[in-house]
């Protein structure tokens, strides 16, 4: 059974949490405040983290980023909804996704697959194995490694998977629709802001110019396009 860390201080929701995902093929294990979820976290015992934004003493974005310092476990943030602003923000910090408050438990289930496949390493380009080299950007698709400049850069598992398809259409537009189900495992609504920060995230650790262009470009009404070096050895 893949295992499951819930940090809320809502213990009827956690309690309800445990009783859906048991049956699920989930080994829940929950706990009610940032300080106590945070150790157990570091434990480095759990598959994924359900982490509450709102939490007594210490904040969910405060637990995520001390997390985010030595481990990439998989966090879906729970946000309140309609605060837009705390989804991004979990996002910019290295959440992998969100699930505004009240939710589905059958979409909260659907969202924990699809972060977890990703976590699994599982490729969207189904059967490949290989190194995708862009200008300074290289990333090798079976270890998971991407490295800018020859300096390894850490990603999580959505920025990678994104990485990976502008890579292999470098000069070409992907559509939003195939990064969002690739990355996310979703379509991506209209008020649905993660492949956007996202991106953003990538652009920042990549850095946002390539040969004095914007490295990622945005196409409207398109997708998203990574720029192909001016010189043309530089792609392989």
């Amino acid at each position: 059974m893949e295992r499951i860390l819930v940090i809320d201080d809502d213990m009827e929701l956690c309690s309800l949490l445990e009783e859906y995902l048991t049956p699920e093929g989930f080994l829940t294990t929950a706990e009610n405040n940032g300080e106590k979820g945070l150790a157990t976290a570091k434990k480095g015992q759990h598959d994924l983290v359900i982490l509450d934004v709102m939490l007594p003493g210490m904040s969910g974005f405060d637990v995520l980023h001390s997390l985010r310092e030595w481990s990439s476990v998989p966090v879906i943030m729970l946000t309140a909804r309609g605060e837009d602003v705390d989804r991004v923000v979990g996002l910019e910090m290295g959440a992998d996704d969100y699930m505004p408050k009240p939710f589905l438990p059958r979409e909260l289930v659907a969202r924990i697959r699809a972060v977890l496949r990703r976590s699994r390493r599982e490729s969207p380009l189904a059967g490949t194995h290989r190194t995708l080299c862009v200008g300074d950007v290289e990333i090798d698709t079976g270890a998971r490694v991407a490295k800018v400049s020859g300096k390894s850069t850490r990603l999580t598992d959505a920025e990678f998977v994104i990485l990976e398809k502008l890579l292999a259409e470098a000069g070409g537009v992907v559509s939003r629709e195939q990064l969002s189900l690739a990355a996310l495992g979703r379509e991506s609504g209209p008020e649905d802001r993660s492949l956007d920060v996202h991106i953003s995230n990538l652009r920042r650790k990549l850095g946002k110019t390539i040969d004095g262009i914007p490295r990622i470009k945005a196409v409207r009404g398109a997708g998203y396009l990574y720029t192909l070096p001016l010189r043309a050895d530089a792609l392989s």
